[in-house]
């Protein structure tokens, strides 16, 4: 038996899992230069939810995170999680713009490129494995491991063998929910040994409990990597302890040669950064939680679908949004819950308890899965269901970044055009997010603005709209809105009173994109504004025929849920 070897996730998936992203590029890189002469097989430090996070609500360049970070590591490789054709957005991007982003990926900093599928559809990670095997980078594709009625250990040996065809060096079962068991870790790891030459990762969270001793079974398997996050990261939604584990493994054939007194400066840094993000951690996140056998939620997602609640007033659903999600899944053809279906299924589940109505309301992305336009479910879908979302319309069967047509040139020239696109790093990021984008590259987000938000609420949206103000001890909470907006609002008077003609947001979100005009003329049911929420686009549509009298929000302006968007008489 070899030494297994470690990966380490705190400046990944750790901080993703338990502190919702929110780590900074400058408590990263101070323990950069320790943690990289440990010896790890690699640090996973970018990718994911963090492209989207340091933009979002950091103020941060994540190019100049990955350079930065790669400038400090450099014996141990730097590892990327990479979401196929999704590469670190939430729908299908053309191959120009995949190309692009994996070779400039590449030559920042990336090392390991870990490359999945969320439906385990092969075509969708074809792309990026292949540019990725082109800058000589480590190829890593991946298995999303599932359980449901349709998912065998059969088609995770079979997609397995089929990015071995691709010229994948390594496998890894991605346990996004904590969800395998010894025995399955063990027959899986073993077959995967046997029927393929790779060398076999496994990724868990340990949100089930089961994980540590699933990580030993599968090194009796013949396991030649595990994942985990050093202790102060560790646990709940995140992996196993880093120095646990290497204990758990010392003296054993699967020792990893790590030497844990070494750990322990790297161990108490992060125990004062877990300090620092304190009111970040969520303690639902933070434990284990039998109940994702039921539901099979993955950590990211738990700790998404909380602050997601939290920002529209709707904690207290939180059982009822669990209990419907399973029903959701299974609607949509039983997709393995990760990064972007986790996100479609959880919004879909969250949309169908608030709103009263199962698939009363519907994501753009909701409809896309049901076009065929994120790839092949892993089984037939609810016909019913699909009807109503699409009606007639045609479900594609082809890989579905054929029908994109290139875009990274039109990005490119677009956004240096409007000043603020400088070079191929900031096209991709404005490619890749045209909403949000503009506002961090031109500089208009401040990053005191976003530090007050993602250490309060945790809101989705920049700026603070909301303040107890203390006036000769008496305390009163005001609400600031932007210029133009009527507020409407439950207040100790009792509930507002709609305006005649009103279309109200049922959301908090950011207004993306409108529709119509002052005087144009709508029809009931036609889409008038879209409205970004919870990571996903939201169409906002007439409730009656007329003409717009008068618009109160523009793109780029936060909303939330009541407040009134525009008046149809």
């Amino acid at each position: 038996m070899s030494k297994v070897k470690i990966t380490e996730t705190a400046l990944r998936d750790a901080h993703q899992s338990l502190l919702a992203t929110r780590m900074r590029t400058r408590d990263m890189v101070p323990i950069a230069e320790e943690m990289d002469k440990i010896g790890f097989h690699s640090v996973e430090a970018w990718g994911g939810a963090t492209f989207d996070t340091c933009i979002r609500y950091l103020n941060e360049d994540p190019w100049e995170r990955l350079r930065n970070l790669k400038s400090e590591f450099t014996r141990t490789p730097i590892q990327m999680l990479l979401r196929g054709q999704n590469l670190v957005g939430y729908k299908h991007y053309p191959d120009d713009i995949v190309t692009k982003f994996v070779e400039k990926s590449y030559e920042n900093g990336v090392d390991i490129f870990r490359v999945f599928d969320a439906l385990n559809d092969i075509r969708n990670m074809e792309q990026t494995i292949k540019v990725a095997k082109a800058q000589g980078a480590h190829v890593q594709g991946t298995i999303s491991y599932t359980i449901s009625p349709v998912h065998t250990l059969d088609d995770f040996v079979d997609l397995a063998k089929e990015l071995e065809a691709l010229e994948c060096d390594s496998v890894a079962i991605k346990d996004m929910a904590g969800l395998i068991n010894p025995a399955t870790a063990y027959e899986l790891v073993s077959r995967l040994k046997e029927e393929t030459d790779l060398l076999v990762n496994l990724h868990c969270h340990c949100t089930s409990g089961m994980t540590p001793i699933s990580y030993y079974a599968a090194c009796e398997a013949g396991v030649d990597i595990l994942d985990t996050a050093i202790s102060p990261l560790a646990w709940g939604t995140s992996q196993p302890p880093t120095e646990s584990m290497i204990a758990a493994l010392q003296g054993t054939p699967y020792d990893t040669g790590l030497d844990l007194t070494a750990l322990n400066d790297i161990k108490k840094y992060f125990d004062q950064l877990r300090e620092k993000y304190a009111a970040l951690i969520d303690p639902i996140a933070e434990r284990v939680d039998t109940d994702v056998l039921i539901y099979q939620i993955p950590g990211g997602m738990l700790s998404n679908l909380i602050s997601q609640l939290k920002e529209q007033n709707a904690l207290d659903r939180y059982s009822d949004v669990l209990e419907e999600m399973p029903r959701v899944r299974k609607d949509m053809g039983y997709p393995p819950l990760v990064t972007p279906t986790s996100q479609i299924v959880g919004i879909q589940a969250v949309m169908n308890v608030l709103s009263g109505e199962r698939y009363k309301t519907v994501s753009n992305e909701v409809k896309e899965y049901m076009k065929g336009n994120y790839g092949k479910p892993p089984a037939k879908v609810n016909e019913e269901i699909a009807s109503r979302i699409i009606g007639d319309e045609e479900v594609i069967t082809c890989r579905p970044a054929d029908l994109l047509e290139p875009e990274f040139d039109k990005y490119k020239s677009e956004g240096m055009e409007k000043g603020f696109v400088k070079n191929d790093e900031d096209a991709l990021t404005y490619a890749l997010y045209p909403a949000i984008a503009p506002a961090f590259l031109k500089g208009e987000t401040s990053e005191e603005e976003l530090a007050t938000v993602s250490h309060v609420e945790d809101h989705e949206i920049g700026i603070p709209t909301q303040y107890n103000v203390e006036v000769d001890g008496e305390s009163f909470e005001v609400k600031i809105m932007p210029t133009g907006f009527m507020e409407v609002e439950e207040t100790e008077k009792g509930p507002f009173t709609p305006v005649e003609g009103g279309i109200y947001s049922t959301m908090q979100g950011m207004v993306i994109k409108l529709t119509v005009n002052v005087g144009d003329r709508v029809t009931e049911g036609s889409t008038i504004a879209v409205i970004e929420a919870m990571k996903m686009e939201n169409d906002i549509q007439s409730e009656i025929d007329g003409t717009v009298k008068e618009i109160f929000v523009e793109p780029g302006d936060a909303v939330s849920a009541g407040d009134i968007i525009m008046v149809i008489e």
